[in-house]
């Protein structure tokens, strides 16, 4: 196996910009991972593909306003700051954009706390430590971290959320649920379809392409997650009555396989609470998804690698070059797929 294996290529126009409107307008592409057919619909009609006892597995993370812009002390040069994951009340892991940001740096926050640079990590990564809490001062100076390859304004925030987002901390949105909408949900809980939610707080490994030859040697970072109790008993129960457990995204695939061994006997799945840094290749024995909805990803990514596990390399960049030749978005903002 070989990075390269997971290559394609993508025109930039091919590359959604801004999000649809209405969320559920999307195209939707389904896909037979047993045997490569492609079917096309509208997200709006997702019902039709799911029957009463399925479960859906919703990541109900929300992303924080983790932007922010600083100025260094005393000289006053400008740089940016990106949040990923916090260490105590008053130290992160960041990503900095700038020169000169070495151990012992300062740095004064745009209406906010100062902070200073204690170790240097890998590449552009740094621990930083404010004076202060940080995460107060969010709201009213931190932006919100899009993908490097959106490159229009985004003039509502809440664009960037799925609409049942409820615990803050990732650096990117669970893309694959953009497109429910209120009434989507309502009519797949009425057709019998039950839903559950699980948190993956996502960090930007997300968007970092895989540059190792070998895909085995590449070092996925570490993010948390959580399933309750109350949630792993839903699961299980779905799955003793025939259900099929549907993940939304690639954070779903992972926090639910992740669980998995946590599960007593007779049961798929337990209750879980900690990090995961669970990279899923080909070859990997999926034990608790059995359908999955998810965005069309970046080539050379961990992501493609996760939905070429599921479905099929073969089947997967076939549906890629059928997706451009039908005119399909792609990434966060782009149109979806969905693998039986």
């Amino acid at each position: 196996m070989k990075t390269s294996d997971f290559d394609y290529e993508l025109p930039p126009e091919y590359i959604a910009q801004t999000p649809i409107e209405p969320r559920h307008d999307a195209r939707l592409m389904v896909l037979e991972r047993s045997t490569g057919d492609v079917k096309h619909s509208v997200f709006r009609d997702l019902g039709k593909f799911l029957v009463a006892g399925d479960l859906l597995v919703l990541n109900e993370t929300r992303v924080i306003p983790a932007r922010l812009y600083a100025r260094k002390m005393p000289s006053g040069g400008r740089f940016e700051l990106l949040l990923l994951n916090r260490r105590d009340l008053l130290t992160w892991e960041a990503l900095v954009g700038g020169k000169g940001l070495i151990a012992g740096s300062r740095f004064e926050v745009d209406s906010g706390p100062q902070g200073e640079i204690e170790v240097v990590l890998n590449g552009s990564q740094r621990l930083v430590r404010f004076t202060e809490p940080v995460e107060e001062y969010l709201m009213q100076a931190g932006h919100v971290p899009l993908p490097p390859y959106i490159h229009a304004n985004l003039e509502d925030p809440e664009r960037y959320q799925t609409i049942y987002s409820r615990t803050p901390g990732s650096a990117a949105a669970p893309t694959a649920g953009l497109h429910f909408t209120p009434v989507l949900l309502d009519e797949l809980k009425e057709q019998g379809v039950d839903i559950v939610s699980i948190t993956l707080h996502i960090g930007l490994d997300t968007f970092a392409p895989v540059n190792e030859d070998d895909p085995h040697e590449h070092k996925i970072h570490s993010e948390w997650c959580q399933i309750t109790t109350k949630t792993a008993s839903k699961i299980n129960r779905a799955q003793e009555e025939g259900g099929r457990i549907i993940a939304v995204g690639t954070t779903s695939v992972r926090t639910l396989e992740s669980a998995v061994n946590t599960a007593s006997p007779r049961m798929i799945m337990g209750a879980y609470r900690g990090s995961t840094n669970l990279f899923i290749l080909p070859g990997f024995n999926f034990r608790a998804v059995e359908a999955m909805i998810t965005n069309f990803h970046l080539p050379r990514s961990t992501l493609i690698m996760l939905v070429s596990a599921f479905a099929g390399r073969d089947n997967i960049l076939r549906a890629y070059e059928i997706a451009k030749q039908e005119g399909y978005r792609f990434y966060s903002f782009g149109d979806t797929m969905l693998i039986v």
